[in-house]
């Protein structure tokens, strides 16, 4: 969420700012905004006109009540006061919460380094690493080679829809191993903690990282009712959702907290699956695993000073792609413009792996720093060496998404019989086994 006192101090700034992101709607409804401010200092001043009529008349009355003098008028003004100050102290309440339900569907500002454009068309390339594989064959994709090693859309469609994979045999012996790869890399290599999160969450976690109330058709969510209750009962009960990502909890771990000065930085990471209804998708990606409404990934999470984070975004965007130099898989780096931000960052980078069959590179990874966008919402704070609470930084990345991950080993390590090369790094995850094979 913004600084409400930034946009009371410079609210052209951050119009200006937020126009940046090239929507065909405006982010903030600056009128509304505008007159609950005007509204609110109104009713603030009148309250203050008003206690200050209270002090004054309570001295008046001990000064009566101390002469022996009759003190009624001015104790019916002070009951009447009393009945002014409530009601105000009620509309500056509820001017509260619409301004913070206003504020909680405006995204955060671009940082001055994102470059502009309206859409992905405006996306920059930063670097690449490595070359796409050559082959003297004609490429398949990873539908047609991953088939006979026990990739079944079918079966994960019967068993609940489209959009949903079913894995067995050495396909999600392979998916398990870069799993693990991943997690003993940014454990072991690079200070995170592994962590293993709930994949249901409350309503507040999601409001505290940015997902509610923006992006709820996005969610896949569930009520659940009383103890022994069902039915019409559970609507009734706590609102929960199954998590779009492990950021969520991981991030929300921090909520409501003081921390330390001398904790930061904080690096969490987790692996877990990733459920997302997709709306607004329909027709993008739906052969194979590329969309998905359920899948796999490694998280990455920091809790940073404030002072350190675009350090750390460097740092993490590092950490990403290190996973993907290891598997020896062609990537690009793309900073990502104003147009094509994501709602809560200030800055992302995009790691896009290569993908023979589509002869492109594809989104694997994305790498964002929130700022105290997600810390404001969440009240996550540190204590300054000036004892000073101060809302921390947070940011979060893809250390990598484990199915995309699954399809560019497939396509770019397949060979011309359909068997699959096992990257190196991963051999020891998987036996010593060499090549995949039906």
């Amino acid at each position: 969420m913004l600084d409400i006192n930034l946009l009371r101090k410079d609210l052209a700034f951050a119009t200006d700012a937020l126009a940046k992101r090239k929507s065909p709607q405006p982010f903030l409804d600056v009128p509304r905004f505008s007159a609950l401010e005007a509204e609110r200092k109104a009713i603030q001043t009148r309250t203050e006109d008003l206690a200050a009529r209270r002090k004054s008349l309570s001295r008046q009355i001990g000064a009566l009540k101390a002469k022996g003098q009759d003190t009624s008028e001015a104790m019916a003004e002070v009951n009447g006061l009393a009945e002014a100050l409530e009601t105000s102290g009620q509309r500056l309440e509820a001017i509260q919460t619409e301004l913070t339900a206003l504020l909680m569907e405006v995204p955060n500002l671009p940082h001055a380094s994102v470059p502009l454009g309206a859409d992905e068309a405006g996306n920059v390339e930063v670097r690449r690493w490595g070359a796409p594989p050559s082959f003297s064959f004609t490429p398949k994709d990873h539908v047609d080679l991953g088939a006979p090693l026990g990739l079944d859309l079918d079966l994960g469609a019967r068993l609940s829809g489209s959009r949903f994979t079913f894995l067995r045999g050495p396909v999600a012996r392979l998916h398990r191993a870069l799993a693990q790869f991943m997690l003993d890399v940014q454990t072991q290599e690079h200070g995170y903690t592994e962590c293993y999160t709930p994949y249901i969450v409350n309503r507040e976690m999601l409001e505290g990282t940015g997902q509610l109330p923006k992006f709820k058709d996005q969610m896949f969510w569930v009520y659940r009712g009383e103890e022994g209750q069902g039915g019409e009962a559970a609507a009734a009960g706590a609102e929960q959702y199954l998590i779009s990502t492990s950021e969520i909890p991981l991030t929300n771990t921090v909520r409501d907290s003081v921390l330390a000065q001398s904790a930061l930085p904080i690096k969490l990471t987790a692996h877990s699956p990733c459920f997302r209804s997709e709306a607004g998708s329909a027709g993008r990606d739906t052969r194979g695993m590329i969309r998905q409404h359920q899948f796999d990934k490694v998280e990455m999470v920091q809790i940073v000073h404030p002072d350190k984070s675009y350090d750390a975004l460097e740092e993490m965007t590092g950490h990403a792609e290190a996973i993907l130099q290891r598997l020896g898989l062609a990537y690009r780096v793309v900073a990502l413009c104003t147009g094509d931000l994501g709602f809560g960052s200030t800055k992302t980078y995009d790691l896009e792996v290569w993908l023979p069959a589509q002869n492109t590179y594809r989104e694997i990874s994305s790498c964002s720093n929130c700022e105290a966008f997600q810390a404001r919402r969440m009240q996550a704070r540190f204590k300054t060496a000036q004892g000073r609470n101060e809302l921390v930084h947070t940011l979060n990345g893809s250390g990598l998404a484990v199915g995309r991950t699954l399809v560019a080993v497939l396509e770019n390590f397949q060979n011309a019989d359909g068997s699959i090369t096992v990257p190196p790094v991963l051999r020891n995850h998987m036996g010593g086994l060499q090549l995949l094979h039906a």
